[in-house]
Parts: C-alpha cells; sequence; structure tokens
C-alpha cells in the first residue's frame, strides 16, 4: 500500500464586490508576469507591478494579493509553498515584506552586492546631473541602508 500524502487545503478569502472591480481595473494595465527564470528580470517584475498599485491607490491594501496572481511557472509553486508555510503571516504581508523576500529568492545575493558596491563607488565625472540623479535613484534602491531618508 502506497502512504498517503497529507495535503493542506488552500484556504481563500470571500472577495468583496468592491474587491473584485479593482482587480478588473488592475489587469486593464496588463500588469507583468514572473515565472521564476534566471533570464527574467525580477526586479523590474515588481518595480512594473508596484507602479500600477501606486496608480490604483491599492499597494498596501492589495498589492501583495494582485502581483501573486501573476506568479507563474516555478514561482507560482513557491509563493504557494509560502502560503501554506505561513497562513496567518501571508494575509498580513505588507508590500515592503512581499518585495523583499521576494528580492532575496529571485536576484541573485551576487548582483545585489554588485549595485551596493557601484552605489559606495558612483560620482557624477563626466554625466550630466540629470545622468547621475537617475543613476543614483536607480541604484540607491539596493542600499536602503546608505541612504538618509529624512
Amino acid at each position: 500500500m502506497q502512504p498517503v500524502a497529507l495535503v493542506r487545503p488552500e484556504v481563500r478569502a470571500a472577495v468583496s464586490e468592491e474587491e473584485q472591480l479593482r482587480l478588473e481595473l488592475y489587469k486593464k494595465y496588463h500588469p507583468p508576469t514572473f515565472s521564476g527564470l534566471a533570464s527574467e528580470d525580477a526586479q523590474g517584475f515588481l518595480e512594473e507591478g508596484h507602479c500600477i498599485l501606486c496608480t490604483m491607490g491599492v499597494t498596501e491594501s492589495s498589492g501583495v494579493s494582485f502581483t501573486t496572481l501573476q506568479l507563474k511557472g516555478a514561482a507560482y509553486p513557491w509563493w504557494r509553498a509560502y502560503k501554506l508555510d505561513s497562513l496567518a503571516e501571508a494575509a498580513s504581508l505588507t508590500w515592503t515584506q512581499f518585495s523583499d523576500m521576494f528580492l532575496m529568492d529571485y536576484v541573485p545575493q551576487s548582483l545585489r552586492d554588485a549595485w551596493r558596491a557601484e552605489f559606495e563607488q558612483l560620482c557624477q565625472g563626466s554625466m550630466f546631473v540629470s545622468e547621475y540623479a537617475v543613476r543614483f535613484s536607480d541604484l540607491a534602491k539596493h542600499a536602503p541602508t546608505l541612504v538618509a531618508t529624512v
């Protein structure tokens, strides 16, 4: 006789009509999908999704649930495993917590270290101020502890 594997049922919360309308609007923005392939831009996936969520004003209220609907391939089982292991935490996960966890798993530490080092060594040199400002902003998100927020 084969051993029987226990499978925990996936718990789904009832979705309000208002939330359903927000989801339909979100889909109209054609949010990106992410399947977890090494060739995909995990950072870009989060940034583009975050931009849509901010435009809609739902980053904290629906950001994680809407974004995780866009996970495909190997990325979906990654999220499903997290939800099953921590049902209570998954329901209250903030956008920042989710994005930190996502980047930790899908952006190699070596790449994050390289971005941080590049930020630490960034100087304007021959760049125009506008070019420098764009590069600074782009790299600063990889070194939040080095950037004053006040």
